[in-house]
C-alpha cells in the first residue's frame, strides 16, 4: 500500500512539474507570437488605436467648423440677395 501510495506520489509530483512547463511553454509561446504580430503590424504601416482616434477627432471637429461655416455662408448670401442691386456707376460724360 505505500509504495503505492509513493508511487501515486511521484506520479503527483511529476505531473506538477510538468503542468508548470508547459505553462511556462504556453507563456513563451504567447509572447513571442505578439512579438511576431506585432512586428508584421509594423511592417504593414497600421496605425495605433491612439493615433486613429486623434485623428477621428480632427475630423470631427473639422466637420463641426464646415457646418458652422456653411450656416455662416448662407446667412451672407440670404442678407446679400434681399438688399437691392445698387445701380451701377453713372456712366461719364462724352467729352
Amino acid at each position: 500500500m505505500q509504495t503505492d501510495n509513493r508511487l501515486l506520489d511521484d506520479l503527483a509530483r511529476v505531473a506538477t512539474g510538468a503542468i508548470g512547463t508547459l505553462q511556462g511553454v504556453r507563456g513563451e509561446v504567447e509572447n513571442r507570437l505578439r512579438d511576431q504580430f506585432e512586428r508584421v503590424l509594423a511592417n504593414m504601416d497600421m496605425v495605433t488605436r491612439e493615433e486613429f482616434d486623434a485623428v477621428k477627432a480632427m475630423a470631427a471637429a473639422a466637420r463641426t467648423e464646415n457646418e458652422a461655416l456653411r450656416t455662416r455662408l448662407e446667412a451672407l448670401e440670404a442678407s446679400l440677395a434681399k438688399k437691392p442691386a445698387k445701380a451701377k456707376a453713372k456712366a461719364k460724360p462724352a467729352e
